[in-house]
Formats: C-alpha cells, structure tokens, sequence
C-alpha cells in the first residue's frame, strides 16, 4: 500500500512548526526585508538581487522596445522605494514577486512580428500574465516557487491597469500596481522628489509619450475588442 501525501504533510508539519520567517523560506514561499538576501542598488534603491530577478530583467529587456524598458525599470524602482518607506510593506512583501511582476508586466507590449506572448483574444494585460507565469516555469529558479507566488506574479499583472480591483488584492499586487502608477503620477505615496528624480535620471521617460501612443495605435489596430473598452 502507498502513502504519497505523507511526505507532503510531513512537510507542511516541518514548516507549521517553525517561526514565520524559517517557515517561509523552508516553503520558498518568499523573500521579504525579514530575509537575508542579495541585493544591489540602481539609481540609489536597493532592490533584491537574486537569480530568478536577474533572469526576469534580461528577459525584458530582450523582449521590450528602449521606452517600455525604461519604463519597467522606473516601475520597478518606484514600487520598492514605496515598500521601504513603509515597515507593513517591508516585512510583508514578497521582493521577488514584486520585482519578477513589475519587470515583466509589459511582455504583452512585445510588438515583434510573430510573438509568442502576443494573442489576438486576450487583453494585453492576461498576455503579458500569461507569458510571465511561462517564464517563471521555465526558469531553473522559478521551478522551485510554490503556485501562490506564481499566481500573486500573474495577478499583479493582469490587473496592473485596475486599480479598482487590484488595490483590493494581496500587497504584492497592490505594490506592483503603484509602482507602475507612480511612472505616470510622479513622486506619490512617500516617494520624494529627490529619490522621483535619481530615478528619472538612470532611466529617463523621454519618448514615454510617443512611445505609449504608438503602442495603444497598435494594440487597437491588432485586437481591437479586447482593447476598446478595456485599456482605452
């Protein structure tokens, strides 16, 4: 007779037992301020510099145009500026969640001919969640993440451009969504001018307006129900 769910209860005993911060890296259920981790700094913030990070980076930035690049890169740097200024958000937020989502929630923008992000009945935001999820499945280090992380990435994503509905969802999402908001509101939600303009120095937003138009262009000439009503 065969027993397979006793090695995973035995796990889950393993990890109940043990204070919140062992439990969650023992479960690699995340990183947060609570854990000693990598990290490097970029335009003066600090963010977590792990491997499955580094690997989400390069992936957007070999499949994004030169402003949604920079455009990511402030999103990410705007949201972890706004988690360390708040001590909730430092012991709570998955970092790696937080910086795998924010770098990759454009991959739905990918305007190269033939991409396998891009679909013709998706809005752009599930493509770009769609692909995300792919990429940590396939990562060497994302294959070690439990399901809950890989759906807070997914989430963050499809819901970045509804902040009716994404600021009502756990912090990784809501993170991720100011992030990105602060690109277009400036220095909000205890980003100061000073750290606003460090950033925008590193990863300027010149082109930002033509850039962001010409991708609506094209999303509305290429999937037009899915855009109308939705983004526009």
């Amino acid at each position: 007779m065969m027993y397979p769910e006793i090695p995973k209860l035995l796990l889950l005993l393993l990890a109940l037992s043990l204070g919140p911060a062992q439990a969650s890296v023992t479960a690699k259920s995340g990183l947060s301020y609570r854990h000693t981790v990598p990290r490097r700094t970029i335009a003066g913030v600090k963010v977590v510099d792990t491997p499955i990070v580094r690997d989400a980076h390069d992936y957007a930035l070999k499949h994004s145009s030169d402003f949604t690049y920079k455009h990511i890169m402030r999103s990410w740097l705007f949201g972890a500026i706004v988690i360390q200024h708040n001590e909730t958000l430092r012991n709570t937020v998955d970092l790696e969640v937080h910086a795998v989502a924010a770098l990759l929630h454009d991959l739905g923008w990918d305007q190269t001919p033939g991409s396998s992000f891009v679909s013709h009945d998706k809005r752009f935001e599930v493509d770009g969640a769609i692909a995300a999820r792919e990429f940590i499945r396939n990562n060497k280090h994302g294959k070690k993440w439990d399901e809950r992380r890989v759906q807070l990435v997914w989430d963050a994503i499809a819901l970045h451009t509804q902040p009716s509905i994404s600021n009502y969802k756990e912090l990784e999402v809501v993170t991720t969504g100011n992030g990105i908001l602060s690109d277009f509101q400036g220095p909000i939600l205890g980003i100061t001018k000073e750290e606003y303009s460090a950033v925008l120095s590193e990863f300027p937003s010149n082109g930002m307006r033509d850039g962001l138009n010409n991708t609506i262009i094209w999303l509305c000439q290429s999937k037009p129900a899915t855009t109308y009503g939705g983004l526009i």
